[in-house]
């Protein structure tokens, strides 16, 4: 019953090995033509997950892919959607927030997701069919997946707070927009900024530690399936800023448009 649910944890665990294992050295740090940082860490991650995943016949998006052209792409009921390193900046800063993200996709909608932060060994997933979320951190990487499923806990949201907002920045983008939703905000009560990188923004308001995220920034597919299909299964919601409803996946564009997550 779980079968892509333990694909996908595995693969994410084994990916965030590999990580680590450029972390340690002196890697060198190369920029793709929209001048964003790629590092061998993505590459080697990359490498990994498609070898757990290509078995399963389910077509790939991801990142570090050669995107396949929307004429087939349209045609797909599912795919994985995959960022093998999510935060290489947070990467090259060393400062540990960074993840690998796994989602699976279902009809535009991410159903199932895993996302692992490879320095704390925390990860995060959801229910095969997305109806729960889960948080463990591993003492041991090479728990079976099995145990890891048996010994998480389940995440939850935190309810709205009249007396204090929680809202999730990022570390890297800061801009006006935010800055103006921010202050709307402070006009109805106490606000507090929370600062993660990475998918780690998704992840705070699915376990109740922020309770709104918002994004008036580019991010990709890839940057946001994963956290969507947790948030969705703690029961938050990510909205779409220009139709009010979810975020859609396996667009013809896979640049988002802006979005909320908010409980």
């Amino acid at each position: 019953m779980n079968k892509n649910l333990h694909i996908a944890i595995r693969a994410a665990i084994e990916a965030g090995k590999a990580i680590l294992e450029v972390y340690a050295t002196d890697f060198d740090v190369e920029h793709k033509g929209d001048d964003s940082p790629l590092t061998t860490a993505d590459k080697n991650a990359n490498a990994v997950i498609n070898s757990y995943l290509r078995p399963t016949s389910i077509p790939i998006i991801s990142e570090e892919n050669k995107q396949t052209d929307y004429a087939e792409r349209k045609t797909w009921s599912e795919c994985w959607i995959v960022d093998p390193l999510d935060g290489t900046k947070e990467f090259i800063k060393r400062n540990g927030e960074f993840t690998v993200n796994i989602a699976l996709v279902k009809d535009g909608n991410p159903e199932l997701g895993v996302i692992y932060v490879p320095v704390s060994n925390t990860l995060y997933f959801t229910s095969e069919e997305g109806s729960a979320a889960f948080k463990i951190t591993l003492e041991n990487p090479d728990l079976s997946v099995e145990e890891i499923i048996q010994q998480a806990e389940a995440i939850n949201p935190a309810h709205e707070n009249n007396d204090l907002t929680k809202i999730v920045g990022s570390r890297s983008h800061l801009n006006e927009d935010t800055k103006q939703f921010i202050s709307e905000k402070e006009k109805e009560g106490k606000v507090e900024i929370v600062s993660k990188g990475s998918s780690l923004k998704f992840c705070l308001v699915a376990e109740g530690e922020a309770h709104l995220y918002p994004r008036y920034a580019p991010t990709m597919e890839w940057d946001t399936a994963a956290g969507q299909a947790i948030c969705q299964a703690a029961g938050v919601q990510v909205i779409d800023n220009t139709t009010g409803r979810p975020l859609r996946y396996n667009k013809e564009n896979l640049l988002n448009p802006y979005f909320l997550v908010t409980t």
